[in-house]
């Protein structure tokens, strides 16, 4: 299907230099764009964190100073 559309000449300028770069057409780009703008957005994964684990003889509490973290955990 053919339609028209009106690209503000910087944008077309900038949209024609990287088809060129690209060696593909401005239309092949226009199309990629419109595709990737109607598909649906997959979401964006998160990276889990993870803590260092500071073991304990009693699980469930936590009686622990700076000190006994630089102990446990070497800092730079």
């Amino acid at each position: 299907m053919r339609t028209s559309v009106d690209i503000p000449d910087a944008l077309y300028r900038e949209l024609k230099s990287k088809a060129a770069r690209e060696k593909r057409s401005v239309k092949e780009l226009i199309l990629r764009g419109v595709e990737v703008e109607l598909r649906p957005r997959s979401k964006k994964r998160t990276r889990r964190v993870t803590f260092p684990l500071v073991p304990s003889k009693k699980p469930g509490t936590l009686d622990i100073d700076n000190a006994k973290i630089y102990e446990i955990i070497s800092f730079p």
